[in-house]
């Protein structure tokens, strides 16, 4: 990253090939997923992130549009999405080479979850 990127931008991997003019917009869709979406976010190992979503079929068809974009520019990503017994989850795998990538993103959700209402 160079010095023009923003601080919500700095955790976007050199690997990701979404152009530097539209990272801000998908950096904000990730933000908006968390803050509306995310219940839990915990790390079930190095290189997975696991995401308690609100169970309902907006946020569902949310995350999976989000995932499905990130994994066209970021292909490193393996989002499995999960609905089961009234529940919906997010699960987040990266590759051991792209564990620091992993780390920025639970950051973030953590900071969504816990932040105060």
């Amino acid at each position: 990253m160079t010095s023009e990127t923003s601080p919500e931008e700095t955790w976007v991997p050199d690997a990701c090939t979404l152009p530097l003019a539209d990272r801000a917009g998908r950096a904000a869709e990730f933000a908006g997923l968390f803050a509306s979406t995310v219940r839990g976010a915990a790390r079930t190992g190095p290189t997975r992130l696991h995401l308690d979503l609100a169970p309902s079929p907006e946020a569902a068809a949310r995350a999976a549009g989000l995932a499905a974009a990130e994994t066209g520019c970021c292909s490193f990503f393996t989002f499995t999405l999960t609905a089961a017994a009234g529940t919906l989850s997010l699960d987040v795998t990266v590759p051991d080479s792209q564990v620091p990538v992993l780390d920025a993103l639970a950051d973030r959700a953590l900071a969504a979850v816990t932040r105060p209402a």
